[in-house]
């Protein structure tokens, strides 16, 4: 289950679909999965990418439809993609650490495939099957219709503009990660269903997964996350919640040295026991 020493890699997995997963891994040790949040992509990890290098077999990927990876064309499986990136890099299973929508497909993942996860990391969560609130059906509606009329850049400013953002957008290094991803997004998924098909009604069999599981939410984030983060952290049998007051949507890139430090304290908990010295005798 070991990632190979490698400094800084960079590649495309093509998949047997023709789908194609933009990837990156670092360090060696123990694999850490990181999965990224709706309308943005892997760099939202810069904040962690060298710090879990350090320590840890880093790897950070756009997921399908999203960043350098390719545009969804017939059905696919985000649980499929992550197992095939992982058999690719010789991962038999990983710690996967997912930020709202990626949180979600971990939680995903844990379900259809609890073998190739040691531990989860659920930060500000969105959660399949949640009720959201009008506000934020609204909100996603204008940005919908803005680009199925063909603005862009109109759906694209919505986003930004979001109240989900407001705290990220008052820390120059964040908003400026922040407005460089969103501004690249394609938008797709604003104008397609998305054929994705492994909606696995994750939100009902929640208390049967067992894996040790970190909840991180801001203080500041929104009622729906805050919502989810409390219904996840209760209904989970081996999960621990962790707020970060100041920290709103963007915990990781907000509050950089305090998500780092809850990470990586629940990583020394779930390592791996050593393989025992051979016997002399």
């Amino acid at each position: 289950m070991y990632l190979w020493r490698v400094r800084n890699l960079t590649n495309t997995l093509r998949q047997d679909d023709g789908g194609r997963l933009h990837y990156e891994i670092a360090g060696d040790g123990e694999p850490v999965v990181f999965l990224h949040g709706f309308g943005l992509d892997s760099s939202m990890w810069d904040p962690q990418w060298q710090p879990f290098a350090a320590r840890y077999g880093a790897i950070r990927y756009d997921l399908r439809g999203y960043g350098r990876s390719g545009l969804p064309a017939g059905p696919y499986s985000h649980t499929d993609d992550l197992a095939a990136l992982l058999e690719a890099l010789g991962v038999e299973s990983a710690h996967l650490v997912g930020l709202s929508m990626g949180g979600r497909i971990a939680l995903r993942v844990a379900v259809r495939e609890p073998a190739l996860v040691r531990s989860l990391t659920l930060v500000d969560t969105a959660l399949d099957g949640h009720g959201w609130s009008e506000d934020w059906l609204a909100r996603w509606r204008r940005m919908a219709d803005a680009a199925k009329q063909g603005d862009g850049a109109g759906a694209r400013r919505l986003w930004w503009e979001h109240p989900l953002f407001d705290p990220a957008r008052e820390r120059a290094d964040a908003a400026e990660l922040l407005q460089t991803m969103i501004s690249r997004y394609s938008g797709w998924h604003w104008r397609h269903q998305d054929p994705d098909l492994d909606y696995s009604a994750s939100a009902p069999r929640m208390a049967a997964i067992s894996i040790p599981t970190l909840i991180v939410v801001g203080g500041r984030d929104l009622p729906d996350f805050q919502a989810i983060a409390r219904r996840v952290a209760a209904e989970m049998p081996n999960a621990m919640l962790r707020e970060i007051a100041e920290a709103g949507h963007m915990a990781n890139m907000e509050a950089p040295a305090e998500f780092n430090e809850l990470l990586l304290e629940h990583l020394r908990r779930c390592r791996a026991p050593a393989a025992p010295a051979p016997s002399l005798f």
